[in-house]
């Protein structure tokens, strides 16, 4: 039997949305989650982990961290990623490389954290005094922060802790890669996680992702294509409405069910993060719009998208802060659903996000 879109909208919700474990073992199993400090009503990599981890709470990933096998880090875009995978990315070298100038700064500012064993940016910047730069968004940075988040990606430095959001460094020592066959087989390994992570995948998603491994590893982006192409060639696949999909080659897409449940989902959870692949299973297009001017938007802030069995139905604003968790929900249909038992479940998880949330309802 052939494989169908309704087997593919099912299985892409299944094998994310797998039965809750422990922190540590839903890192592991992602592969990597996103990260992102808007709290509306909590960060991204909060709202991914509580559909995933035991009895999770806002703020349990900062909170637990420093005794976790995990590094922020950048994959395809920031986010965790467990300590095998992040050894993978490293070292990362680039062209051109630094002048005399910043490398003497560089090694000043590696040897006063060094000598402290964890610094906070202010303390650096009290220190060393580098002024201001420009930022990535077009304000501006302090210079010696900038540095920092620089040392940080080329892997000089590694975040042992936030305090306050902030990120507090330590020097970070060399690891030793625990994997076999050079540098292609450590870049085949790193589009496996992506792969894991997203599939099912349409052709085109599945190239734009593992474009994105760029960011994971710039030292090798030239060959990256050639990846994309081995990728193809190893995974499973099928042809669906003319497009072909790709999911890793151990796993039957037909196999899945819906559950009877109603989710509210981060943004950026790997369920609905593929725009392409939403539009495609779900026939409606989601919109990220907190960076959108408030007049333009269409679906709020910060909606979070609403799934029900494995249809993604509609979306959720849900207020910051300790304000009364009162859920304003959108509909794609311009309705809620007529299944006997969805109130119910919508009711369910808006209890459920009370006690992740820490609120009374």
């Amino acid at each position: 039997m052939a494989v169908t879109l309704g087997d593919l909208r099912r299985f892409a919700v299944a094998r994310s949305l797998f039965p809750p474990t422990t922190l540590q073992g839903a890192l592991n199993r992602l592969g990597f989650v996103q990260a992102d400090p808007i709290r509306a009503p909590a960060r991204a990599q909060d709202l991914t982990l509580r559909h995933r981890v035991r009895e999770y709470r806002a703020g349990d990933l900062e909170r637990l961290y420093p005794s976790l096998e995990v590094e922020e880090d950048v994959f395809v875009s920031y986010g965790f990623v467990p300590r095998p995978v992040h050894a993978l990315m490293h070292p990362r070298r680039f062209r051109p490389a630094w002048s005399a100038g910043q490398n003497r700064r560089i090694e000043a500012l590696l040897a006063f954290v060094r000598e402290r064993g964890v610094t906070h940016p202010r303390e650096a910047d009290d220190h060393f005094a580098h002024g201001t730069v420009r930022n990535y968004w077009g304000g501006s940075s302090n210079a010696t922060t900038h540095l920092l988040e620089a040392m940080h990606y080329r892997g000089l430095l590694r975040v042992v802790r936030r305090e306050k959001g902030i990120r507090m460094y330590a020097v970070r020592e060399p690891v030793e890669v625990a994997t076999n066959g050079g540098w292609q087989k450590r870049i085949d390994s790193l589009v496996d996680v992506a792969v894991g992570k997203y599939a099912p995948l349409p052709g085109p998603s599945l190239s734009s992702l593992v474009s994105r491994l760029r960011y994971a590893v710039p030292q090798w982006q030239s060959e990256l294509k050639a990846a994309g192409k081995r990728a193809k060639d190893r995974l499973a696949r099928a042809r669906v409405n003319g497009i072909d999909w790709y999911w890793p080659l151990d796993e039957e897409p037909r196999d899945s069910v819906a559950e009877e449940t109603v989710r509210f989902l981060a943004p950026f959870d790997p369920v609905v993060w593929d725009r392409r692949r939403f539009e495609l299973l779900w026939g409606w297009e989601y919109r990220f719009e907190a960076y959108t001017p408030a007049a333009k938007r269409k679906l709020g802030y910060y909606a979070l998208p609403l799934l029900w069995r494995d249809r993604v139905i509609g979306w959720v604003n849900l207020p910051p802060g300790d304000r009364e968790l009162q859920a304003d929900v959108g509909y794609v249909a311009g309705r809620p659903p007529g299944d006997r038992g969805f109130k119910h479940q919508l009711l369910a998880e808006l209890d459920r996000m009370h006690g992740f949330l820490g609120r009374t309802p």
